[in-house]
């Protein structure tokens, strides 16, 4: 979408040119680097995000599966309204997007999706192999990266974890980052989530810059403790019965992984152009608007 990548671009821009975080930009002119073609397509992007049916405050309803706690300070839209702005920062989206997650300036977010694979054992949680699972993903991402060619996308490389794969028995979460490089000279970071249930696993995606992950991951750990699946949908509440899925914890980092990423076009909303241009887009809203109540973005 030329519209969307011209403001992409423009944020990048930015973030290139900063010697300083964003967070230290304040006292630079908002306008400084925007032509009247720039402004009108701020103003068309921020129409399109006041568009959105957007929760502020309370619960944010994912699918019906789980709900999640939207603190003061943070918005999330559900299915619908996800959809929508995957597709108009020009991403893949397969229609199963239940929600996404940000701070109200929008410099990151987290998506949600969850995988109907039935109950997954985690017999494996003392098994996790980073080395071996890391090859794996290397070898899924070759696959994966005839679909990315095939669409006309830069291709991926995998260069290692940034963190390995851990799993937290008491929540039930399994998390892990991986760096990637792209075809196009980019590094992004892929950080992940798989919250398990009695029918499945949320998928939960951050998107951030490298540079910002130090800070935002400890921000949504704690945002992910307001998550909670309906009671029908624990993990504990399997039942004798239910589908089991066919792989474990192993499984949904290896083989469900990478490559399920590139199906569902999961792993465009995380290439770096895309991250990074939002980073700097919500720099941009913070600046312009500095002083207004952040409902008014």
């Amino acid at each position: 979408m030329k519209h969307i990548t011209r403001l992409l671009l423009l944020g990048s821009a930015l973030i290139f040119a900063a010697a300083t975080p964003l967070h230290s930009q304040d006292n630079s002119s908002p306008n400084a680097e925007m032509t009247e073609e720039d402004m009108a397509q701020m103003k068309e992007y921020m129409e399109f995000i006041n568009s959105i049916s957007w929760v502020t405050e309370g619960k944010g309803q994912l699918g019906t599966r789980a709900e999640i706690h939207v603190p003061e300070g943070y918005r999330f839209t559900g299915s619908a309204g996800t959809i929508k702005l995957m597709e108009f920062y020009g991403n893949l989206t397969n229609g199963q997007e239940l929600g996404y997650l940000s701070p109200m300036e929008m410099d990151w977010f987290a998506v949600f999706e969850f995988e109907d694979i039935g109950y997954v054992k985690d017999d494996d949680k003392d098994k996790l192999d980073a080395d071996e699972i890391l090859a794996s993903l290397r070898e899924g991402q070759k696959q994966a990266n005839e679909q990315l060619s095939s669409r006309g996308m830069p291709t991926l490389n995998v260069i290692g974890w940034h963190t390995p794969p851990f799993y937290n028995t008491s929540t039930k979460n399994l998390e892990w980052a991986i760096k990637l490089s792209t075809s196009d000279g980019g590094e992004i970071l892929n950080y992940k989530t798989k919250i398990l249930g009695r029918r499945g696993a949320m998928d939960v995606v951050l998107v951030c810059s490298e540079e910002q992950l130090a800070t935002v991951v400890p921000e949504y750990q704690k945002l992910l403790t307001g998550f909670s699946y309906n009671e029908s949908e624990k993990y504990s509440s399997f039942t004798k019965g239910d589908k089991i899925a066919e792989y474990g914890l192993v499984g949904l980092i290896a083989g469900g992984g990478l490559l399920v990423a590139a199906k569902s076009g999961l792993l465009a909303k995380l290439w770096k152009p895309i991250a990074i241009g939002l980073v700097a887009i919500g720099a941009f809203f913070k600046r312009i608007f500095k002083g207004k109540n952040s409902d008014s973005i």
